[in-house]
């Protein structure tokens, strides 16, 4: 990955970007910058190629001209990407996907785990008739990422830890029920873990507020021409991955079932 001209790159990589910035966000967490002069909205993602070893949907954790993805190591892929250096270069396709529409008032954004590096897009872009307060939640303080960025973006934020080391203990689930029945908001706005989301959005259910949620699933093309993400006969990557809550209330696959690399239906 030492030369940025076409010679070598895949087709699918459309575009070829240098990185500019590599940030340690944690234990198997990092960032990649780069400069993409292309419009993107909170939400969406890219698919991101590493030359000789795979392509992956990465959502955006910045969404400005330079923009950046936020990666955990859990495979060859992710693995190749978190060793990425400055100055060394990866395929870029996007940005794709239906992401986060910005709602009016006072509205409430959910991270939980790598997720918060999804949403996080979606509190730095509130405007003059909007407010946003923030819940991270995470397994231990050393999960908990971009809490500087969301408090200089946001009104209050809240955290919690499963163990304790930081904020609240227990879920953050269990936090956004007492923000909830604290203060009024238009929208939830949430991406984590999909067993996070369905009890989420069962709460949002509860207090009568609307929530955007972030799904994942499988995805080869990123494109919507595959199938393999698609959930309840809607394709995660084209007409998501952002889906309303009531939309995903519909779904019956939701938080029960998913496709694997071979397209078989597997049990979540």
């Amino acid at each position: 990955m030492t030369s940025g001209s076409w010679w070598g790159w895949p087709m699918n990589a459309n575009v070829v970007v240098k990185v500019k910035e590599v940030v340690s966000e944690g234990k198997g967490l990092t960032t990649l910058r780069f400069d993409l002069d292309r419009t993107a909205r909170p939400g969406q993602f890219i698919m991101a190629w590493v030359p000789g070893v795979d392509e992956v949907p990465m959502s955006l954790s910045y969404i400005g001209k330079t923009k950046g993805i936020t990666v955990r190591e859990i495979g060859e892929a992710t693995k190749a990407l978190s060793e990425i250096k400055v100055g060394e270069m990866i395929g870029v396709r996007g940005p794709y996907g239906r992401g986060f529409s910005r709602p009016n008032g006072r509205y409430l954004v959910v991270g939980g785990g790598t997720g918060i590096a999804c949403v996080m897009p979606a509190v730095e872009v509130s405007g003059d008739r909007t407010v946003v307060d923030v819940a991270l939640g995470a397994r231990n303080e050393g999960e908990i990422i971009f809490e500087e960025r969301a408090r200089k973006g946001s009104e209050e934020v809240q955290i919690s830890t499963d163990d304790g080391s930081q904020g609240r203990k227990g879920t953050v689930v269990a936090l956004v029920e007492e923000m909830l029945a604290k203060r009024s908001y238009s929208q939830v706005l949430a991406c984590g873990p999909e067993r996070m989301l369905f009890y989420l959005l069962e709460s949002c259910k509860k207090f009568g507020v609307e929530s955007q949620m972030s799904l994942e699933r499988y995805m080869k093309c990123g494109s919507g021409l595959c199938g393999s993400c698609v959930i309840d006969g809607r394709r995660v990557c084209a007409d998501g991955p952002v889906f309303y809550g009531r939309e995903i209330d519909e779904m019956a696959e939701f938080n029960r079932l998913k496709r694997d690399e071979a397209g078989r239906i597997i049990k979540l």
